[in-house]
């Protein structure tokens, strides 16, 4: 199965990244009065989880470096209802869906099969030890079936990486450690100028790069070593096996259904870069 859940990621990111690439979730924030994109992104994305301290949501989040959720956590929630972030991200993300799909293909039985199968998945996958994934599902599924998709692909997500972050923590590699490794593995060069990471301190930065040369992990370069690549191994393939499950309460022909109408939703998205 872990094959399954490897082609169901790569079918279903470019439904989620339009929350975070396209216009309309953005402005939907805006409109509400959120002053940055970040005010917006921890209070819609994190809101799922209550309206906990900073260091609730850091934890779930696991891969922003220290202080940068308190810049955001609570102040966005001051004069900005939870339930309010929560309800414009999906409403935004959808109308993006509805944009670059097209009238036709957003209308179409096969998105309609899609959201279906794709719900069945994502309010059956276990939820222990699943904090984002455990919010987002405690959230009603939208009826409409655009905003059904994008919700049930983004509850798929969160499961998903609610695994990756425990095969992390398996391999002892923090946040930041995190996208130096997906940086290297996207032939980033050099690592530390990916745009997850890039704005940090240089200090934090340096530190972060010494840890992984004195681990084997990259070489005097900032280049992977085969530890380092065997690690980034380890981590890809339990996160695959981790996310798996999700996919168990489908038959094996509906998986092979709901793959071949996904398929030409996610290429047009793919071909707008979701934005």
């Amino acid at each position: 199965m872990t094959h399954i859940a490897r082609r169901m990621f790569e079918l279903l990111e470019p439904i989620c990244l339009v929350t975070f690439l396209a216009d309309e979730c953005n402005e939907e924030m805006a409109a509400l009065g959120h002053r940055t994109y970040w005010d917006g992104y921890f209070a819609g994305r994190g809101g799922v989880l209550g309206e906990v301290p900073a260091e609730v949501m850091h934890a779930a989040f696991y891969s922003f470096a220290d202080g940068e959720v308190a810049r955001h956590i609570p102040s966005a929630w001051r004069t900005i209802p939870r339930e309010a972030s929560i309800a414009a991200r999906e409403r935004g993300s959808a109308a993006s869906l509805r944009r670059i799909l097209g009238a036709e293909a957003a209308g179409s039985a096969g998105l309609v099969r899609a959201a279906d199968l794709m719900t069945k998945a994502a309010v059956s996958a276990p939820m222990e030890g699943r904090m984002m994934y455990a919010g987002m599902r405690s959230l009603p599924v939208p009826g409409e079936p655009v905003a059904r998709l994008w919700h049930s692909a983004t509850m798929l997500r969160e499961h998903r990486a609610d695994g990756h972050i425990a095969a992390l923590i398996g391999e002892r590699i923090g946040g930041t450690e995190a996208h130096v490794l997906s940086a290297l593995d996207m032939g980033i060069d050099p690592p530390e100028s990916f745009g997850r990471i890039h704005h940090l301190p240089k200090e934090r930065l340096a530190a972060v790069m010494r840890g992984l040369l004195e681990r084997g992990l990259v070489d005097a370069d900032g280049r992977f070593t085969e530890a380092g690549r065997a690690t980034k191994g380890r981590i890809e393939a339990l996160t695959d096996e981790l996310a798996a499950p999700a996919y168990d309460i489908l038959a094996p022909d509906e998986r092979d259904e709901l793959i071949a109408v996904l398929e030409p939703l996610t290429a047009t998205l793919v071909a707008a870069g979701s934005q």
